[in-house]
């Protein structure tokens, strides 16, 4: 079979011929803790910065608060937001410091893939083994990733940003229905639709709206957190590899397609691209106000920053994307 086709019934198989076809192991030796992040490199970053010239900016992040869309699955809940200290104990309280000086403060308990998020290379393993060829066990344990912690990329993700809308592109009124596999000809026919603005190559952030956040915020979150989406098709695998793209996020919460395409499978995509590419991969991200307005002037790329929150070993961490043209 070709790498555009799917054997429903043989997911194992579909998934080793992938990653053998799609491996980025030793590409940059050994110690590599980066993955695809290495393709973005200083030349690509001042090719993102030349983008911006009207300076309007877009934040990319869903809210982080208790009306989240997360259910409980492997005990990843909404965020909680609690007061330390509030205003009420600056005008009733005893005084807390001399002069009248006064001040809140607060705290946020939340997994770190609870809202708008990058997952990192140690999030994902296959068959016990991690990106670059090493043992799951070796790389994170129970005090977090000892190697690809999410604080190693905290100042790598800036560059050029590309949007590809396949909801307005390829769905009706702008939306993908659940369930949708985007694939590399779906991709392709966005980038043709879009024009010269939207082309994908090395070192690039690439963003793919489904329009299943616009969806939500009409309906409500429903089944959003692990139910049906549309998404990245298995069969897109080839094409993300070939392109060198440094990263890759939707507005979804799984990235790829779901129920996913093989007859019994959980997210066969993220087994290839994450240990076995090293691809980072975002999600939850909203790209709706950034997508009108890529649909109004007909520019799609723009500056990107994206740096995760660096906390030392964590397997992925919150962040909020700011889009500029």
């Amino acid at each position: 079979m070709t790498p555009n086709e799917l054997d429903r019934a043989n997911p194992a198989g579909a998934i080793a011929d992938a990653a053998k076809r799609c491996s980025n192991w030793g590409r940059w030796g050994q110690d590599d803790v980066l993955g695809t992040l290495n393709f973005l490199d200083e030349g690509k970053r001042r090719e993102g910065a030349a983008l911006i010239r009207r300076g309007v900016s877009f934040s990319l992040a869903q809210r982080f608060d208790a009306n989240g869309p997360q259910k409980g699955w492997r005990r990843r809940t909404n965020p909680v937001h609690t007061m330390l200290s509030s205003g009420l104990d600056a005008e009733f309280g005893p005084p807390e410091f001399p002069h009248g000086i006064g001040g809140a403060d607060d705290v946020v308990f939340m997994p770190l893939q609870a809202s708008t998020q990058w997952d990192g290379l140690g999030h994902v393993f296959d068959h016990g083994m991690a990106y670059n060829g090493r043992r799951a066990s070796a790389v994170v344990t129970s005090e977090g990733d000892q190697l690809t912690g999410i604080e190693t990329v905290a100042d790598r993700i800036a560059g050029r940003g590309v949007l590809l809308d396949v909801g307005r592109a390829i769905g009706t009124n702008g939306e993908l229905p659940d369930g949708f596999a985007i694939t590399a000809e779906h991709l392709e026919a966005t980038i043709a639709a879009q024009g010269e603005s939207s082309r994908v190559g090395r070192g690039d952030l690439l963003l793919v709206r489904t329009g299943q956040m616009a969806r939500t915020r009409r309906d409500g979150w429903g089944d959003y957190a692990g139910g049906p989406a549309p998404g990245l098709s298995f069969t897109t695998a080839d094409w993300l590899h070939t392109r060198e793209i440094a990263g890759i996020a939707t507005d979804t919460w799984g990235f790829e397609v779901r129920p996913n395409e093989f007859d019994r499978a959980f997210q066969p995509l993220h087994q290839v691209a994450i240990p076995h590419m090293g691809l980072f991969i975002g999600e939850i991200w909203d790209l709706d106000a950034l997508a009108a307005d890529c649909a109004a002037d007909g520019i799609y790329d723009f500056f990107l920053t994206a740096a995760p929150i660096p906390v030392t070993g964590a397997v992925g961490a919150p962040v909020n994307p700011i889009a500029i043209k």
